[in-house]
């Protein structure tokens, strides 16, 4: 039986250790709680970081604690001091958490520690591999590890990988500035199914992908090589029950019971002294605590009516204390609250209570419960619980949520007041507003609020990313191309030394030679030149190279190798010694339609070029911006479909599109020179739409090679344009 492997940097417990036994203890966190029921009731392993450092246990205690742990259906990783302070304090919360946030003024990149999250992210991945068995699937979570799935994929390409970010991913703009993007991108592609909070985050990863890697995407499919990686939104909920039901049992609880954070609350309230405006954080420069104060204290310049009759009750959970940026915004914190309440405090009221500290899960429903409005206006955030924690206490449908439209959570809380985090004046209307909002406003937006809360809850999240990972496993595959194997070369190699009369069937561009961004200066190098040669110097053989250039270029680069060629896919050809000869020779005049068509897409994207050959027009956007090359392109293809007649026909190839006579194809080319000589070994290779013509018509005997990892009724696959010519040398003399 399968199971279910989940991955996080930490593992959902708390550990202690009591007179020499270890205590594990669950945590309350939105990711615990939402794979809970999945990890207890099926057959599933945790693996993370159990907390410990393996500075702090010898391997015997270890060991021991690693028992524990895997009876608890946990696998832990052991990490030391260093590995935390380069892995995760450093590359992790110093490079990636402040990028992804919009902050480049607190990125920084060490190469050290970038070193330290490839190690520790292969730790990860080797323990996952160690458990893995055919058919399970593996759900790996956070910008801790980014490289995890492809380090997975890797060796497993049978294990279903799903990946979700829970924090923002930045636009394109800002995430090439990350010095290591490239792997970053590659590692979440491991991946087979990729999820993120938000639209946004979605199409901003899409779009790096596109514009770094320059893989196709259509709509949310990543074609990477013979995968097919889908990305989609799933916004993370909050245990609604959990919160409405402890809401309810507080309302019926007798004062005995109460924390003196509440009796200070109630007490509050018994004797009206002013509205509570709550603000709730962890310690964190993406939170906008600075802002929100700024905009309280603006509130109470703009409105001195209000003195006395509202507070800000602001909470700050401690985190990351010891780290320079964290040290720095707790003074400037300290500071503004000391001013504000300096300035405005009178002998019986204090417009900030200030807390840093964390409370305990009763207290924070007391939080929730008992402010009249909720100030939730972080700078950047990937989803933002707060906001739906508190509308879930809301048992009244009272109160008022004011939510930063930076916050993940404001995509889908569309009645709660939404504001810009950075505009101060704008927060301190939007105070005020909250402050006067009618009771029947409030619960008329609440309702919806809490409609839309309790229905996407963490157990909707997790069940709903779960069925999509589910389906993916399921999924049949496309196609049946086929890797080439030492195996595959030794068969191979053996039809060639019994075979009398062989044919070598060559596209060019993407098969013998690699792209290069200047497609003139795509050449192939000298042992390749050599390789052909000595192919074609064997009587048995007939090299012929078939390609999409025109005549002049095959001549300079081919004409001392008294090879065969095939130019603009079989409009013309040469034997060797003889001239160019064109095949079915038709009128041009269409071009001279076409080419203005071309010429205005070229004017409008920058970056593109039109080739103009004797019997077609291609129209290059390699160069261009790739999200603006396929959308152009597509708009061109549009256009062109309503103007060709049946004479004239449009090919799509790597970043470019065709138009040409209909009279001959690289298929039809192919097919001629086969059917000339009866040839008992035919090996045929193409990288490009246009090659899959070559693989249809040719019979089904014939060995069949596709370049690249992109789909094709090639009977087999290389990966590179390398691999192919490593095969091609085994045929040698």
């Amino acid at each position: 039986m399968s199971k279910f492997i989940i991955v996080s940097n930490r593992l959902p417990i708390k550990i202690e250790k009591q007179q020499n036994q270890w205590i594990f203890s669950p945590t309350s966190g939105g990711l615990a709680t939402g794979l809970k029921s999945v990890h207890e009731n099926g057959k599933s392993l945790w693996i993370g970081w159990p907390g410990i450092s393996s500075n702090e246990i010898d391997d015997k205690e270890y060991e021991t604690l690693s028992k524990g742990l895997f009876e608890k259906k946990f696998k832990p990783i052991s990490l030391s001091n260093e590995e935390i302070d380069d892995f995760y304090l450093g590359l992790s919360n110093k490079c990636i958490w402040p990028l992804f946030h919009y902050f480049k003024q607190h990125f920084q990149f060490d190469e050290q520690q970038w070193d330290a999250y490839v190690k520790v992210n292969q730790k990860f991945a080797n323990a996952i591999l160690e458990e893995i068995e055919e058919g399970d699937q593996v759900w790996v979570h956070d910008y801790q590890l980014l490289l995890v799935p492809e380090m997975i994929k890797s060796i497993r390409k049978d294990v279903t990988i799903g990946f979700f970010l829970h924090i923002p991913f930045p636009s394109f703009e800002i995430f090439r500035i990350f010095p290591k993007r490239e792997e970053l991108l590659k590692g979440m592609l491991g991946s087979d199914l990729i999820g993120f909070h938000t639209y946004d985050y979605k199409r901003h990863f899409l779009s790096s992908v596109r514009r770094i890697l320059h893989l196709n995407v259509n709509f949310n499919l990543i074609q990477k090589g013979d995968r097919e990686i889908v990305v989609n939104t799933f916004p993370m909920g909050i245990d609604y029950e959990k919160f409405e039901k402890t809401a309810y049992d507080h309302t019926k609880s007798e004062k005995e019971s109460f924390s003196p954070l509440r009796i200070e609350l109630e007490k509050h309230k018994e004797l009206n002294q002013g509205k509570i405006i709550l603000s709730i954080d962890r310690l964190d420069y993406t939170k906008g605590v600075i802002n929100r104060v700024k905009s309280f204290e603006l509130f109470l310049t703009q409105y001195p009516e209000y003195k006395e009759k509202v507070r800000m009750l602001m909470v700050l959970v401690p985190s990351r204390a010891n780290v320079s940026h964290y040290k720095e915004l707790k003074r400037e914190t300290d500071e503004i609250i000391g001013r504000v309440n300096g300035n405005f405090a009178t002998v019986n009221w204090t417009p900030i209570w200030y807390y840093y500290r964390s409370f305990d899960f009763d207290d924070l429903i007391n939080l929730y419960r008992l402010s009249d409005v909720a100030m939730v206006t972080p700078l950047r955030d990937g989803m933002n619980l707060v906001a739906k924690e508190y509308l879930a206490t809301r048992i009244q449908n009272d109160g008022v949520l004011i939510l930063s439209e930076l916050a993940g959570a404001s995509k889908e809380l569309h009645q709660s007041l939404i504001v810009n985090p950075f505009d101060i004046t704008a927060l301190s209307n939007t105070i005020h507003e909250a402050l006067n909002m009618p009771l029947s406003e409030q619960v008329e937006r609440n309702t919806e609020l809490r409609e839309r809360v309790k229905r996407y809850n963490i157990k909707f999240w997790s069940e709903t990313f779960l069925k999509e990972l589910d389906r993916i496993s399921k999924r049949i595959p496309i196609h049946k191309t086929k890797r080439i194997t030492p195996n595959t070369i030794s068969k191979f190699e053996i039809q060639y030394a019994l075979a009398n009369k062989r044919l070598f069937l060559l596209d060019y561009d993407g098969t013998l030679v690699s792209f290069h961004k200047n497609h003139k200066k795509a050449l192939p190098s000298p042992t390749v030149i050599n390789l052909l040669k000595e192919l074609n110097q064997d009587p048995k053989n007939k090299v012929i190279i078939i390609s999409g250039r025109p005549p002049e270029f095959l001549d300079q680069i081919f004409k001392d190798l008294n090879l065969t060629m095939i130019a603009e896919h079989g409009h013309f050809e040469k034997e060797p010694q003889k001239e160019w000869i064109e095949k079915n020779a038709s009128s041009s005049s269409w071009m001279n339609h076409i080419y203005p068509i071309l010429q205005q897409f070229t004017d409008n994207t920058p970056g593109t070029f039109i080739e103009q050959k004797r019997n077609s027009l291609v129209w290059h956007f390699r160069k261009t911006d790739p999200e603006l090359g396929v959308i152009k392109s597509q708009e061109l293809k549009t256009v062109l479909s309503s103007m060709l007649s049946n004479d004239i026909s449009l090919m799509e190839g790597d970043k470019i599109i065709e138009v040409t006579t209909s009279t001959t194809n690289k298929g039809i080319a192919s097919y001629d020179h086969y059917a000339k000589e009866p040839y008992d070994f035919v090996l045929v290779a193409g990288d490009d739409v246009t090659d899959e013509n070559m693989f249809t018509q040719l019979p089904d005997e014939v060995i069949s090679i596709k370049v690249g990892n992109k789909k094709s009724v090639a009977k087999h696959s290389v990966v590179a344009p390398q691999e192919l010519i490593n095969l091609l040398n085994h045929f040698k003399k």
